[in-house]
Formats: structure tokens, sequence, C-alpha cells
């Protein structure tokens, strides 16, 4: 098949979905996103089409003539239970219905707590909480699809994600339009200790790098990762962007008692995250080396990133 001109169908529309498909168009492939309104702003040459993934009719036929399923999708924590296992079925039966790669887009929940050992590829899924336990039976799933020849699955694994159109992140809407307005910026957890995170972008370009190479099926991968730093200096680089001269304010929220204490998250979010606070209370450290030397990928720099991040959230402000 030509890949210049494949079809390649992502379902979801969040920050994952609208970056991947332009990351595809400027590959030469054809981009189709899914969601459940068929309604949002999408990349010139992109197709948008109405579907329910929930319902393995629809995701197959939406999937029929692809060359590369792409699992964006998300749903509420609360839903998580109910809906995920749902999607992996049917992401899995329209992929092997229309003979298609499936790439999955994962977090880092599985791990559980790891001490501030670096996370690699060969890190055992030892999580504690409900929602790492699931993540680690999904991911089994996926690739023991692969091992039985069903469907050929990647899974590409991101940290904390930032960047243009990310607002649901720890470094997203509680930190840039603060800065950006003389605000604190709302900050989790421990500031001074060690923290990966993901820029959209990258996450975009490695998963479209993942669905396009034989030898990156049936294996997980740590998507690119710039060098590794402290939510402190992270704040710092924004400030230096900024022309502060210094560290924007800050308004630090050590525990989730804290959060639900100032009114930061309601009361439904704070209950499910509460398992996953630890992320910021001990160093969060993803070691991607594995992907950079294997298909030759590199993490944005941060003055870069950050740059570019800025400016996307100051021409949201100005729309």
């Amino acid at each position: 098949m030509n890949q210049s001109h494949e079809l390649h169908v992502i379902f979801g529309t969040g920050p994952v979905g609208i970056s991947l498909a332009e990351e595809l168009l400027t590959r030469g492939k054809r981009a189709r996103l899914v969601n459940r309104s068929g309604k949002g702003e999408i990349p010139t040459g992109a197709e948008l089409v109405a579907g329910d993934a929930s319902r393995l009719d629809i995701a197959q036929e939406l999937s029929r003539g692809v060359a590369v399923i792409y699992n964006a999708t998300h749903a509420p924590y609360e839903q998580w239970p109910e809906i995920l296992p749902r999607l992996q079925e049917n992401m899995i039966e329209s992929a092997a219905a229309a003979g298609a790669k499936l790439v999955m887009i994962d977090t880092l929940y599985l791990y559980g707590e790891t001490h501030g050992q670096p996370m690699t590829e060969a890190t055992p899924y030892a999580a504690t909480s409900r929602k790492g336990r699931l993540r680690a039976e999904l991911a089994w799933g996926y690739l023991q699809a692969h091992r039985t020849g069903k469907v050929r699955v990647t899974i590409g694994r991101a940290a904390d994600f930032f960047g243009p159109r990310v607002l649901n992140s720890s470094l997203g809407q509680y930190v840039f339009p603060a800065a950006l307005s003389g605000r604190p910026a709302l900050t989790l957890g421990n500031i001074d200790l060690p923290h990966s995170y993901s820029y959209m972008p990258d996450i975009a370009k490695g998963l479209a790098v993942l669905g396009e190479r034989e030898e990156a099926l049936g294996r997980e991968w740590h998507l690119p990762v710039p060098p590794i730093i402290t939510t402190r200096e992270v704040l710092q680089h924004i400030g230096k962007e900024l022309g502060l001269g210094q560290l924007p304010q800050v308004f630090t929220v050590s525990t989730i008692e804290q959060a639900r204490a100032a009114n930061v998250f309601d009361e439904t979010f704070a209950g499910e995250y509460e398992e996953l606070f630890y992320q910021y209370t001990e160093p969060q450290i993803v070691d991607s080396s594995t992907i950079e030397q294997a298909f030759g990928l590199q993490a944005t720099p941060w003055e870069e990133a950050l740059r570019n991040t800025i400016r996307w959230y100051q021409e949201r402000n100005r729309s």
C-alpha cells in the first residue's frame, strides 16, 4: 500500500487526537477523526465524523479500509471500569476486521509508585490504585491480542501532558493562564521533585511513528520526554519566556485534602484522583531512550516547547 495516501482513523478529538491528525497530515496521510457529536475544530484537510466508539458496529463501519486505528478516546475517571474495557474490545475487533494496525495512547498509572526509580518499558506493572490496575489489565489485553495474532498492536505511553490544546493537566489550565495574567499558578504536591512531562506535538509525532514502523508492533514504548527537571524549574522557564525575570507566583496544593479545602477540584474528581496524587509527592522520572534510539526521535527542547505553549494560550485569550 502507498503509505503517502493511507487513511488513518483517530477515535477521540481531545488534544491527542487533534494533534495527531495534524502530524499525520504533514506526513501525507489522510486523517479521519471520530467523536460522538461530529462537531469540533479540526485541522484543515482532516475529516470529522460522528460516531459512538462504544458501539462495535459503528466503530467497525468507520474503520473499514483504514491502515491504522488510533485509540485516543477518553472518559471521566468514574466511568473507566464500564467504558474502557468496551472501547478496548471494539478497537481490537475493528482493527482485526479492517486488517489495520492499532495504536494505543496510555498513561503511567499502571506502574504505580516507583519511589523515584526511573520508569522504563521494563518497569513492572505494580499499581496499587484501581485505575492503575485497570490500565495494567488493558495493556495486557492489547498486547495479548497481538501475541495471539488477532491484531497488530503497539502502545505509546506518555507522562503528564502540556502544550497547545492541553487544558486538563497539572501543567495546563491552572498554570499558563494564571502566569499570563499575573495570578498565582496552581501547582500540585512537591514542585522541587523531578517530574517528567510530555509535550503534545512530541506525543503526536511518536504515535505517528509507531503507526508507521513494523518493528514498533507488539511492544510498549515511552514517548519522548524533554530532559527531566523539577516543576519549579519548569515554572522558572515559563517566567523567563514571559520576561518576568523571576518565578511566577505559585499557589501549591500539597495534598488532596488541601485541594478539597480550596475547592480546586469538584468532589467527584477529587475522590477519583486521590489514589493518583502520589505522582506529585515522589519523583516521576520517565526514561524515553528506547524510542529515541530505535526511531531517532528527540523531544522538543524545553524553551521551544514552552514558548509554543505560551503562544497558543495567548492566542486563545485573544479569540
